[in-house]
């Protein structure tokens, strides 16, 4: 290990059908698989010029020749029943290979940029722990000096109460935190840049 700072990647395996599922009930299957596959270009050119590890941890299987360099990115598999246990578990083996600071962040953000992945680990040096929100109540990044599994626990995925509540676990662990710039996820179409529509 070269860096006590590591990054995850969650992301979906690119298939027909299996990602960007609301999106895909509005513009069709192939056109949201065709932003899904945009989106983790995007994912891929904001996080090389970070200094970290990078780790891609995949919702199915492990594709070992796409687009994910192995030189750059470890590679592994998300293990859990819902997206709670599967972040505290990546979280956990990460921590178990002994880094300092950890951050998480899915692609679905066309916003998220390399000096606000940048700025997070900063904030980790004077805070326990890092968020960034997203403007339909979730967070794009998450970040901790060590796992506090809690916050992955009793919480409604995929909803607008996932930041409010991972706020109140903070307070209520007296967990000391920091809040990145608010940015949009693209989860419906009114969130799709208008150069790839």
């Amino acid at each position: 290990m070269q860096n006590k700072k590591a990054l995850l990647l969650f992301t979906k395996n690119p298939e027909l059908g299996k990602c960007k599922t609301r999106l895909a009930k509005t513009i069709g299957d192939v056109k949201a698989l065709e932003i899904y596959i945009k989106l983790l270009e995007h994912t891929r050119e904001i996080v090389i010029p970070v200094d970290v590890d990078k780790f891609v941890f995949y919702s199915e299987n492990i594709e070992r020749e796409d687009d994910w360099d192995n030189a750059v990115f470890q590679k592994r598999v998300q293990n859990g029943d819902d997206l709670g246990q599967k972040m505290q578990n990546a979280f956990r083996e990460l921590f178990q290979l002994k880094y300092d600071s950890v951050c998480i962040i899915g692609s679905d953000c066309y916003e998220l940029n390399s000096e606000t992945i940048n700025q997070s680990f900063i904030e980790l040096e004077s805070k326990d722990v890092v968020i960034g929100p997203t403007n339909d109540g979730g967070y794009y990044l998450l970040g901790m000096k060590k796992l506090h599994a809690a916050l992955f626990e009793n919480k409604n995925w995929s909803t607008e109460t996932v930041y409010s509540d991972t706020i109140a676990d903070f307070e209520q662990f007296g967990l000391s935190y920091s809040n990145l710039v608010k940015l949009t996820d693209i989860d419906e179409e009114k969130d799709v840049p208008k150069h790839w529509r």
